[in-house]
């Protein structure tokens, strides 16, 4: 994180306001945060302000191209330089099965891919522009889940989301190596967060995980960071998942 400036798409809260705080930590220099809800976006900066860094935000519905474009130049513009893109923000209501509507189906697909599809969009026009360091320019990072790769049938149009993340981080990841910018995506197993708690769902992922317990957002957040990080110079197109042995059991 040493000196680089991150933006993080959905940090206004959840694992992507626990990324900005960290990155803020680790010793990043500047942190931005786009997210439909303003007002918290800018809350969640304390950290990084706090420690004397650059910060902005953005409000952003990610569901449209112009939207996400005018949200990215905002935040780059205040920022100057974007090293690290964390595409956090998605959606994830349960469904029946065979219970998904074509506005679920609708919503889902505009904010889970379509939104994380023109971010990337955005940062790379950006970072294609930058002078390279240590032969990167940028690093690109997705939140997808370890439901990309099992079945979820009480989430299936989630899992499906998230499944096309997978391929659009190799795609998007393909085009781009030539330009010296590297893109994968981190798919966690379900965390133990204070939503989650509240739900009821921490009996559920236990009952998952060979390791009896979901996953701490810091956890996580390790990974993503070392992903968008200055250690990570070769690895792009890859997805690391971190289940908790979620993935074989």
């Amino acid at each position: 994180m040493q000196d680089l400036s991150w933006v993080i798409v959905g940090g206004a809260s959840g694992l992507g306001a626990l990324l900005a705080e960290m990155a803020a930590e680790a010793g990043a220099r500047a942190v931005g945060i786009i997210d439909i809800d303003g007002a918290a976006a800018e809350a969640a900066l304390a950290p990084a302000r706090a420690r004397g860094l650059t910060t902005a935000f953005a409000a952003c519905d990610i569901r449209t191209a112009p939207a996400c474009n005018d949200a990215f130049a905002t935040v780059a513009g205040a920022l100057g330089r974007v090293d690290t893109l964390v595409n956090s923000a998605a959606i994830y209501p349960r469904r029946p099965t065979l219970g998904v509507t074509d506005e679920d189906w609708d919503l889902s697909n505009a904010i889970n891919i379509k939104g994380t599809y023109h971010m990337m969009v955005a940062a790379i026009a950006h970072m294609r522009a930058q002078e390279p360091r240590a032969h990167i320019r940028g690093r690109i990072v997705n939140i997808t889940s370890v439901d990309a790769f099992k079945a979820h049938p009480s989430n299936i149009h989630y899992a499906a989301t998230k499944a096309a993340v997978v391929s659009l981080t190799r795609s998007i990841a393909d085009h781009v190596a030539p330009d010296g910018i590297l893109v994968n995506s981190v798919a966690p197993a379900g965390m133990a967060t204070e939503k989650a708690r509240q739900a009821g769902f921490l009996p559920e992922l236990a009952k998952a995980s060979p390791l009896g317990r979901g996953a701490l957002p810091r956890e996580i957040a390790e990974w993503v960071l070392v992903a968008g990080g200055p250690k990570n110079t070769y690895m792009t197109g890859e997805n690391i998942i971190v289940s908790g042995g979620y993935i074989y059991a």
